[in-house]
């Protein structure tokens, strides 16, 4: 997980030094979890080579199920459920990964076949065509029509195959270095949004200046927001160490997995923790 936006950070200081022009396109997915095909998955089972009694065992498990809506109380007549995976279910994630692996096998095609150009940071370089982590996913490239056109393309037929619906109003268009009318007609072209940097990717900052105070602030609002639910008015001594301990301290470390914390934050997340105790 911290590999992907270690790539990404990477990816956009080194446009930002070589100024060169790079395009990413950051895809949301609707519903990820509720709109995936059977016959996809089952597609995708037999593909990365799971045997036919593995599959039979996933259909029997996965596919199929009824539920009811509950309306004042009172049950609604049972409908037959034909796609999703099941929220909650700790086999879930790893069958959605095998749904999220075909648009990965899709990516690597097309940049195979010269029909989508991604960020290449030299001559002879590795490429960057796309990040995925679960339903968390990247696109990147060189900024031109014909990748707008590729992109846009393999997404509805990704679309088409998988059920995974991209809200491409949700999405938006990142470009660094890149000219004003070509990201206006690009955010035209596939009817999204345009994003800046810092943008965040998988709940850290992209392209951010890491020294700043300002970049560190919706940490440092998370945790008066937790506080402020809390209160300490009926809390004892003890109590407050308690949550001190086993969750104030616990929400900063997935920043600090990736990131190093100036001193001036570190001295301000203290003293919100003192003033609590």
């Amino acid at each position: 997980m911290i590999d992907g936006v270690l790539v990404v950070n990477e990816l956009v200081d080194f446009v930002k030094k070589s100024k060169r022009e790079c395009l990413t396109f950051k895809v949301d997915f609707v519903k990820a979890y509720d709109s995936v095909d059977w016959s996809f998955l089952e597609y995708m089972l037999h593909h990365v080579g799971f045997c036919e009694k593995w599959v039979r065992w996933m259909k029997a498990y996965v596919f199929g199920g009824t539920m009811s809506i509950l309306i004042n109380g009172s049950p609604m007549e049972e409908i037959n459920i034909q796609r999703g995976l099941k929220q909650g279910d700790p086999l879930a994630p790893f069958l959605f990964l095998l749904v999220a692996e075909g648009f990965s096998g899709l990516m690597r095609d097309v940049v195979n076949l010269d029909l989508f150009e991604g960020f290449r940071f030299r001559t002879d370089g590795i490429v960057v065509s796309h990040l995925q982590y679960a339903d968390d996913t990247l696109c990147t490239g060189k900024p031109t029509t014909e990748n707008l056109w590729t992109l846009k393309a393999l997404l509805r037929g990704f679309e088409m195959a998988s059920g995974l619906k991209v809200n491409f109003h949700k999405s938006c268009l990142i470009g660094v270095n890149v000219e004003r009318d070509f990201m206006e007609m690009a955010c035209e072209f596939l009817n999204c949004g345009e994003g800046a940097l810092p943008f965040k990717y998988l709940g850290l900052p992209v392209g951010a200046n890491r020294g700043r105070t300002t970049m560190w602030q919706p940490l440092l609002d998370l945790l008066n927001r937790k506080l402020n639910n809390w209160g300490n008015k009926f809390i004892s001594l003890g109590g407050r160490i308690v949550l001190l301990n086993s969750v104030l301290n616990s929400i900063p470390i997935f920043y600090l997995s990736f990131l190093k914390i100036p001193s001036t934050v570190w001295r301000k997340i203290v003293k919100i923790q003192r003033e609590f105790l």
